[in-house]
């Protein structure tokens, strides 16, 4: 009742709100219900991966996008049926090993994990590919999208954007993966202030002495280059271990058994990782169909037409559990197909 007095509103003043998130592509037509601090669109005639939106009028994220545009804001978001697994952010000190424990987790469980792939301002290298190595992007594009929330966390090096939008492991979620963000302290700092729901861990060196040793031993460095790591590793240290960033600290004083304490932190010791994942759940919606809303219920009633007879079913869609939201998706959805409205009570 309170969107829907917020909505006649905006109407009444002729409004026309900043709109953030991203937008569905056009479609034949939709079916909308409102709820809450939002509403709910199902798009006719879409594939099943598109059908499913929300235009958010006023969470927490539109109030934020508010207070910091000063004007009207409303947000697009994805609907999509169940939950993804929550990324994991791995930081630590140049040397400490991260990358390689990383890769030992990439090569055992390579259908499991994912990384992300980050947005710079950049031009291109050598065989670097848009979409594969980087996305770039031009710094104006990038500058805006960071003003509207679309970014995780980003940093300038040497006049150039680099950053982590939230579509990039979004993306990876979509894949039935997990998202794997190796990022710096500071990056990290970025992410634990934001809406992403993750696991934190800081890899730490049993000692600087090891961790110049390992640096020197890599022999890909100068030494001034050298000694500017290890005074960048210190600070990082202190302050992995003093923020309240991060979840987990390991120390990488034996490369195997950290990578054994890293599966264990993940749920992941005596997995078997050949095992198979169960295909995703999907609504198929036929073009032709309505919607209502009871309680946290939302009743799709559908008409199928066959070469016999018309054939009526419903699917009811629970958006009791919903998280997330623009500028990601919004995940917790269920549903269940059901023969008739009788079987709701």
């Amino acid at each position: 009742m309170e969107l829907a007095k917020q909505l006649l509103s905006l109407a009444k003043k002729r409004v026309h709100p900043t709109v953030l998130g991203t937008k569905p592509l056009s479609c034949n037509g939709h079916s909308a219900v409102l709820f809450e601090n939002r509403i709910l669109v199902l798009k006719k005639g879409s594939k099943s991966d598109d059908q499913i939106w929300f235009l958010e009028v006023d969470t927490e994220y539109v109030r934020q996008q508010r207070k910091k545009l000063g004007t009207e804001v409303v947000a697009w978001s994805k609907g999509v049926i169940g939950n993804a697994e929550k990324p994991i952010v791995i930081s630590g000190p140049s040397g400490v090993g991260k990358g390689t424990l990383i890769s030992m987790l990439m090569k055992e469980f390579p259908s499991m994990f994912g990384f992300s792939v980050s947005h710079t301002t950049r031009a291109p290298r050598n065989m670097e590919k848009d979409g594969v190595h980087y996305h770039f992007t031009e710094k104006s594009v990038m500058e805006k999208e960071i003003k509207s929330g679309k970014f995780l966390e980003f940093a300038s090096v040497h006049g150039n954007l680099y950053g982590t939008s939230v579509e990039a492991v979004e993306v990876v979620a979509d894949a039935g993966k997990r998202c794997i963000l190796d990022i710096d302290v500071q990056g990290a700092r970025s992410v634990r202030a934001s809406s992403l729901e993750a696991i934190f861990i800081f890899v730490c060196p049993p000692s600087m002495e090891e961790l110049e040793k390992r640096l020197r031993d890599r022999g890909t460095e100068t030494e001034e280059q050298i000694l500017k790591r290890l005074r960048n590793a210190q600070a990082e240290i202190e302050q992995g271990k003093s923020s309240n960033i991060f979840d987990f600290i390991l120390y990488n004083d034996n490369l195997e058994e950290c990578y054994d304490r890293l599966k264990k932190l993940l749920g992941l010791d005596g997995f078997v990782a050949t095992s198979p994942k169960s295909a995703p759940r999907e609504i198929n919606l036929p073009t032709d169909h309505s919607v209502s809303k009871i309680d946290d219920k939302i009743i799709i009633s559908c008409i199928s037409s066959g070469l016999d007879k018309e054939s009526k079913n419903s699917i009811m869609l629970d958006v009791s559990s919903l998280k997330g939201g623009a500028p990601g998706r919004t995940r917790g959805l269920d549903f269940q197909v059901i023969g008739s409205m009788d079987q709701l009570s």
